[in-house]
């Protein structure tokens, strides 16, 4: 038996591009200059609080930040209903199938975003995730306390399990948890830095995925 815990945005879904025109309008309500696209990618996965602040360049969660982050959300969910809702990356909806009719692994999910955030997914994908744990219930990546609380909630060992992300901070906090980190080709930062944070793999395709599992029970 494994534990297999996704990361979302990036690497389930591609969602860059609602969260950074909430981002944008956000920064804009606060007379801030919006960061760019690429900004935007290079802080998701953090919970949405860190991110803001480290957007404002500040060190740490300030109440401007606290401010901002309250009204993201507040605006988060129009942003999506005007048609820039996250949409699974090419291979994924095929994958989540496949490992969910499997008897042998128990899905999961670590994420940066709120509950709220991850309830949608799960309800506009049929994504089936045993247990997961979100921005609102742990400190954020890369902190192991996401993969760890799952990890006991399942009944596994972090040796058990693998954690599957495309951010820096999904390898960092898989690394330190004691998982087996994997890294995707398709989300939102280069390999090599996903290989400097301590991947243990890259994977190109959601296909290779499935070939991991393979070697793993070989």
């Amino acid at each position: 038996m494994q534990l297999v815990l996704f990361d979302c945005d990036g690497t389930l879904v591609d969602s860059a591009g609602v969260i950074h025109a909430t981002m944008a309008q956000t920064f804009q309500a606060f007379d801030r200059v919006p960061p760019s696209l690429e900004e935007t990618k290079s802080i998701i996965g953090l919970t949405l609080d860190i991110a803001i602040a480290r957007l404002t360049g500040e060190p740490h969660v300030d109440d401007r930040a606290l401010a901002m982050t309250a009204h993201y959300k507040a605006i988060y969910a129009d942003v999506r209903a005007a048609g820039l809702s996250e949409q699974p990356f090419a291979g994924i909806a095929a994958l989540m199938q496949t490992l969910a009719r499997r008897p042998d692994l128990v899905i999961g999910a670590v994420t940066g975003k709120s509950r709220r955030g991850l309830d949608m997914i799960r309800t506009a994908h049929g994504f089936d995730f045993r247990v997961s744990r979100t921005a609102d219930d742990c400190l954020s990546k890369p902190h192991p306390a996401m993969v760890t609380e799952c990890c006991a909630e399942a009944g596994f060992a972090p040796g058990d399990t693998l954690v599957i992300g495309d951010a820096i901070y999904d390898m960092q906090m898989a690394k330190s948890a004691g998982a087996t980190a994997i890294g995707v080709s398709w989300g939102y930062a280069p390999t090599s830095a996903l290989l400097a944070a301590g991947a243990d793999h890259i994977v190109e395709t959601p296909d290779d995925i499935l070939a991991l599992l393979e070697t793993a029970h070989a």
